[in-house]
């Protein structure tokens, strides 16, 4: 049975820009399945980044749907919302979003605290996940204390701390050196993803061809990217 975790369909994006009406997002529909690993490409404001949001709830759509876990987003009020993504979706953005004053194990465990788990259990999952990504010694570490790499790993244990069903990543290793960038990728494909989904935005085709399924963002729809372009 195929068990799928993300969708949208139909979905629009329209803003304002004076009298005028900017459509973004034109009809772009997607089905994502437990352990995919999906990129999206496209040009610079084809509307990748309007996309991610819609798809993670930080946004509603003009029109259409997005589901998550077979719940439908628009559906909602804003602290249903807030509440089933944190307990089903997990986050990476190109700059990782650490609050400069808490340590790698307490951003690691703060989402499971939002979600009721007891402090003593989310510090413990939040260590596990840290030994996963290769932060075992960076625990007490805050981010001023760690590279760039390291936070970006930090990020990573974080979108995963609470078991979500996906993971949306917005050019993950953008702010990142090549090396560093090297071993972020590395972890992602080392990580067992059978039991999450994730998807990564990106301007970059090495990135996108480590991915099992690689789409393109055009004209606001979402369609297959062409063999001979991965």
């Amino acid at each position: 049975m195929v068990d799928i975790v993300l969708s949208c369909s139909g979905l629009e994006r329209s803003y304002q820009d004076g009298s005028r009406s900017v459509k973004v997002l034109q009809g772009a529909e997607l089905t994502l399945e437990r352990g995919e690993r999906v990129a999206i490409v496209g040009r610079s404001g084809s509307g990748k980044s309007t996309l991610l949001n819609l798809l993670g709830g930080l946004d509603l759509p003009t029109a259409g749907e997005v589901r998550v876990s077979d719940k439908s987003l628009s559906s909602m009020n804003e602290q249903a919302r807030s509440q089933w993504r944190n307990r089903q979706l997990g986050f990476v953005f190109q700059f990782h979003h650490l609050l400069p004053e808490f340590t790698a194990l307490e951003a690691v465990a703060m989402p499971m605290r939002i979600g009721g788990e007891a402090k003593g259990a989310a510090q413990a999952r939040a260590s596990i996940l840290l030994e996963t990504v290769g932060l075992g010694d960076r625990l007490s570490h805050k981010p001023a204390a760690l590279s760039g790499g390291e936070r970006q790993r930090v990020a990573i244990a974080r979108a995963l701390a609470n078991k979500p069903g996906c993971v949306l990543m917005d050019e993950p290793t953008g702010n990142l050196d090549p090396e560093s960038a090297e071993l972020v990728l590395n972890l992602i494909e080392s990580i067992d993803w059978s039991a999450t989904a994730f998807i990564v935005v990106t301007h970059d085709p090495k990135i996108a061809a480590r991915m099992d399924r690689q789409l393109i963002l055009e004209s606001g729809r979402l369609a297959d990217l062409p063999r001979a372009l991965v």
